[in-house]
């Protein structure tokens, strides 16, 4: 997971042309470390979900530089090929909603991703059960999503954005279906796996409860970012 985590630089997107035109966003910059945990907060349309979707190789930028783990993946146009596989190996997603398989097992659902990618069975199993036992809910390896509390859920959706080893994971407010207890373990879940797998991490969040718990915060206003240090206040 070497490498310079997340840069962005001059980013970016407009919608449509002419009178019509809405910049979305304005010029972003934002460099999160290998190793680090960012909150980005905002308003509704203030440029959020357009920034997540660029970074997530889901929209082109209208220009600018995005570089992932080392790789420059966007310079006024896209620098690498396979957007599909960029997205399936080099980012990790991790959602409001766990959006896990409901006819696959715990372990079938973290596992499936590597396998998708080439990786033997064995060894895709062997990734998934190692991430569930971190995240300790590897006593729930063999069971159906159904029958999983909303915590476990959500432990095993972040073992899944993990299991490919992406040098990325972007959060999209991972706790606001969570009480307080739950939201700060996902916390303290998410800043764990960031420091054992130097994965530069970015968590999109209206959640009070947990933006106290970051060190650095971009604050995104009319597609502009704006960068403060935060409290860092434990969890």
């Amino acid at each position: 997971m070497s490498g310079t985590g997340i840069v962005i630089e001059g980013l970016r997107k407009r919608y449509g042309e002419g009178d019509a035109a809405v910049d979305a966003l304005k010029g972003v910059d934002m460099r999160v470390a290998p190793g680090e945990v960012v909150g980005l907060i905002g308003p509704s349309g203030s440029g959020k979900s357009t920034l997540l979707k660029c970074l997530g190789a889901v929209t082109e930028p209208t220009a600018g530089r995005m570089t992932l783990g080392g790789e420059v993946i966007f310079e006024d146009g896209w620098k690498v090929r396979d957007l599909r596989a960029l997205r399936r190996d080099r980012i990790g997603f991790v959602f409001q909603a766990p959006y896990l398989i409901p006819f696959l097992d715990v372990t079938d659902n973290v596992a499936l991703l590597p396998m998708l990618a080439g990786v033997p069975n064995g060894e895709s199993r062997s990734r998934a059960l190692e991430l569930l036992t971190a995240l300790d809910v590897h006593h729930r390896a063999k069971a159906m999503p159904s029958r999983l509390s909303g915590g476990e859920q959500q432990r095993v959706a972040i073992a899944r954005g993990l299991v490919n080893r992406p040098p990325v994971i972007l959060a999209d407010e991972p706790t606001a279906p969570l009480d307080s207890e739950r939201a700060m373990a996902v916390v303290r879940i998410l800043n764990t796996m960031a420091r054992t797998f130097q994965t530069a991490i970015i968590v999109v969040t209206h959640d009070e409860k947990i933006i106290p718990t970051f060190k650095r915060i971009y604050h995104i206003r009319d597609g502009v970012t704006h960068e403060e240090a935060g409290e860092g206040r434990e969890f």
